[in-house]
């Protein structure tokens, strides 16, 4: 049956390899590259939006502690995910994105933001925080999957983290953001099938005999189980919710797919199936987790005699699953995760190439040498991640860290910046000193304490959605020209209090 796992692995990267090759013959422009020449069909989209919002890290790392923790009151994070990171995020963001990216010639979040606020400072400053603060989410994706590996296969953890990155580094180099996109459908397909699957053979395992005998069994161990709200409590509950529904909103690897989906009437379909994508795969995750503790009732797994959990779901897996669907769901996991560092290192190789280096510091440079950089950076990305993510951390504290201050930081500026016209050049930059503060500023004196990191990093995303517009009101706006500029049918009743520009920092 090793032979069996194996085959379906090789498959998967025989058709990644195909994808990509064909997908470089279209790779003409920088445009292509990163944007998919703003021509992405709704099915497309809709799935490299669910395939990049959900990875190892929900899988591995979010489902077993949380599940184990919380038991079913994690469904509230299922809901959370659906209505508020999928569905509200598509009806709120999509069309104002696409719509004032694509007038503003804007490609990036850092270039929206730069232009958006007349300041070549607010873009640099987005760019790097993008680029240095996306890698521990990285690094957390390839920790989940080496984990994965390592319990399924017997490859060591280390072996398995350098297929992976081998793997990642390999298609965006070649193929980008069309690569990317067309692997995510085929991968967000077999997401689809293996998550029903792995719900179906957990359900059926004796330890759990079902939802009904499931809910009792649970019941029986703890009824906060089963609670609205689990042992951990409201505040950390509420925490994760924000955390992982709307601080969606805010990471550039999201937002990106509304810059490059073909026309507004594409994205009321791609809402559509977007939010089933992420109904199926957030409940199959969170809802596989709630079950752990019917597998181990009184602690977490361990590795070296410290409870690791990172590990539950692994074993979970090895214990119910049949060996073909173990390597079916090796492909589910890998598809989920690789489609989310595609997405990630995109954005952040984008962010230094596109937005620091043409855009601030070469702006002559050509789109050619612009594409090769962005290569390097890739690749360079890449090789980072896996150095932090041989650090031993457990993935839930690194990935809520990169959520918190990457969506802390930006969330508020791009928000108000689509739909605000009042909003400052003062208020943006205590909007995102809040952000960055809140989120690394408490993990570092609670010494990353996963306990503590996922509230604050909360925190981080919501406090700056007051700070910019309290601070904006006793700032100086911009000038009517910009306004005008920004938002051509403003009337003029709106931008009244509008005094001469500001300058370009």
């Amino acid at each position: 049956m090793e032979d069996l796992k194996l085959l379906f692995i090789f498959i998967y990267v025989a058709v990644i390899v195909i994808i990509s090759l064909t997908s470089m013959r279209k790779v003409k422009s920088l445009g292509d590259y990163y944007l998919g020449g703003r021509a992405v069909n709704p099915w497309m989209s809709a799935f490299s939006y669910g395939t990049a919002y959900f990875s190892a890290v929900v899988f591995i790392g979010y489902a077993g502690k949380l599940g184990w923790s919380f038991g079913m009151s994690t469904m509230w994070i299922v809901i959370g995910n659906c209505l508020v990171g999928t569905l509200l995020a598509w009806k709120v963001l999509g069309k104002r994105t696409r719509e004032m990216t694509q007038r503003l010639n804007a490609s990036t979040m850092p270039e929206f933001i730069g232009i958006r606020y007349n300041s070549r400072a607010l873009k640099i400053v987005t760019a790097l925080i993008i680029f240095i603060f996306l890698v521990p989410y990285s690094a957390s994706v390839f920790m989940g999957l080496s984990y994965l590996f390592e319990q399924v296969f017997n490859v060591p953890y280390m072996v398995a983290m350098i297929i992976m990155v081998a793997i990642t580094a390999g298609y965006l180099l070649l193929g980008g953001f069309i690569a990317a996109t067309r692997t995510d459908f085929v991968q967000g397909l077999v997401m689809l099938a293996g998550s029903i699957l792995m719900v179906f053979f957990v359900l059926s395992h004796s330890k759990v005999g079902g939802m009904v005998n499931a809910y009792q069994n649970l019941k029986a161990l703890n009824e906060m189980l089963v609670a609205p709200v689990g042992p951990p409590g409201l505040l950390p509950l509420v925490s994760l919710v924000v955390l992982t529904s709307l601080g969606s909103w805010g990471l550039p690897q999201m937002v990106h797919k509304f810059y490059t989906i073909r026309d507004a009437r594409s994205i009321k379909y791609a809402t559509v199936v977007s939010t089933i994508f992420s109904l199926v795969i957030t409940f199959s995750a969170y809802y596989t987790g709630s079950l752990s503790r019917l597998f181990f009732p009184e602690a977490m797994p361990t590795a070296g005699g410290v409870a690791n959990p990172d590990l539950i779901i692994p074993q979970i897996l090895g214990q119910t699953q049949p060996d073909f669907m173990l390597g079916i769901i090796m492909i589910l996991i890998i598809s989920a995760s690789v489609s989310t560092l595609a997405s990630v290192v995109l954005a952040s190789s984008s962010a230094i190439a596109i937005d620091l280096i043409k855009g601030a510091l070469k702006p002559d440079m050509p789109k050619k040498r612009v594409m090769l950089i962005m290569r390097i950076l890739t690749a360079v990305f890449v090789v980072l991640s896996f150095a932090i993510a041989v650090l031993p951390n457990p993935i839930l504290t690194m990935a809520a860290l990169s959520w918190g201050v990457v969506a802390g930081s930006l969330l508020a500026p791009y928000l108000y910046g689509l739909f605000w016209k009042g909003v400052t050049r003062a208020g943006v930059w205590a909007g995102i000193c809040t952000g960055v503060a809140t989120s690394l500023g408490s993990a570092i004196y609670f010494n990353f304490d996963a306990q503590y990191v996922p509230i604050f990093s909360a925190a981080a995303i919501v406090l700056p959605l007051v700070v910019v517009p309290v601070v904006s009101v006793f700032t100086r706006q911009f000038s009517r020209e910009h306004i005008f500029k920004m938002y051509p049918h403003a009337k003029v009743k709106d931008v009244k209090s509008a005094i001469p520009a500001e300058d370009t920092v």
